[in-house]
């Protein structure tokens, strides 16, 4: 029995031994599932995209699309291989974070609204040069953030559990966090990162220090952060909230010097051509009886 495949694009290529199928000729709400075996969740498609795979009881692989995987965790099943996107969304993300950043200390958000209503507004704004900047996380988006920053009069200090690729490990972070003007988070939301800026990190960070979350919603306590902001004591740039999407009425889309997007880190014209060929590159290496890359969780997996 051959491997069928299922992506989100009907004409990526699949190599012999592999059967491709797409929305074109099985769409997900309506065909039958049950003999895929490589399933790659549409882009942005969230738990509905995740929760077919209850339909799919011969799956063997799960392909996220996307470097994050926590979301995917619990569709998992005995004799499954998970693998995330890693490398999919570095260019894009650690763009947009170097990008809210900027935007933030030199007051784009205020200037866009000064625009909206007509209205020339001089004032002083913060410039990203001669800023000392945190990166927690340093792999490999927070290597290629530090890489975007190197253009800059910045210095720059990657924190790690691990402390490889010259980055700090996480001990020493609470010593460093109080001289930080930036902080940028892009590590990944697990049991010790989940909740690592509550309020007390929070409080340890400098008066007119900047937050960037281009990571997780929940690795930041959301209220302690709408206290903190609307202190006036520090600002923030989210890509990613909790929750998430952001309700209508929630105290964080009013509070003081917070600039948000709605989880664009990764969607941008540089991804669909960085997934299909990692997309292409996995069924390849099944194809050819070689090991997948970026396993999350090991499973057995032959084409055949």
């Amino acid at each position: 029995m051959k491997m069928i495949a299922w992506t989100q694009w009907d004409d990526i290529k699949i190599p012999e031994g592999i059967v491709g199928c797409s929305p074109a000729d099985t769409p997900l709400e309506s065909a039958d599932l049950s003999a895929i075996n490589f399933y790659v969740p549409p882009y942005m498609g969230g738990r509905a995209a995740l929760e077919f795979t209850k339909k799919m009881p011969n799956l063997k692989v799960l392909q996220m699309p996307n470097a994050g995987y926590d979301d995917a965790l619990e569709f998992m099943r005995p004799g499954m291989t998970l693998c995330n996107g890693s490398g999919i969304h570095d260019a894009s993300t650690a763009e947009l974070a170097v990008g809210m950043t900027i935007a933030s200390l030199r007051g784009f958000p205020t200037l866009v609204r000064a625009q909206d209503q007509m209205q020339w507004r001089h004032a002083k704004y913060q410039s990203i040069n001669d800023k000392r900047i945190g990166i927690v996380g340093f792999g490999s988006i927070g290597q290629r953030i530090a890489r975007n920053l190197s253009g800059f009069d910045v210095e720059v200090i990657g924190f790690s559990n691990s402390g490889r690729d010259g980055s700090m490990t996480m001990d020493h972070f609470d010593t460093y966090l109080p001289t930080l003007d930036v902080v940028i988070l892009i590590l990944p939301l697990n049991d010790s990162s989940r909740g690592l800026f509550g309020a007390k990190r929070l409080a340890l960070l400098k008066d007119g220090a900047l937050l960037v979350n281009v990571a997780r919603g929940p690795i930041v306590d959301t209220d302690a952060l709408v206290s903190q902001l609307n202190s006036g004591r520090i600002s923030a740039a989210l890509d990613v909230t909790d929750p998430e999407p952001l309700p209508e009425g929630h105290p964080l889309w009013s509070a003081k010097n917070v600039f948000i997007a709605p989880h664009v880190g990764g969607n941008t014209s540089a991804f669909e051509p960085r997934a299909r060929k990692l997309v292409e590159e996995q069924l390849q290496r099944i194809s050819s009886g070689q090991k997948l890359a970026n396993i999350i969780i090991d499973g057995i997996v032959n084409a055949t």
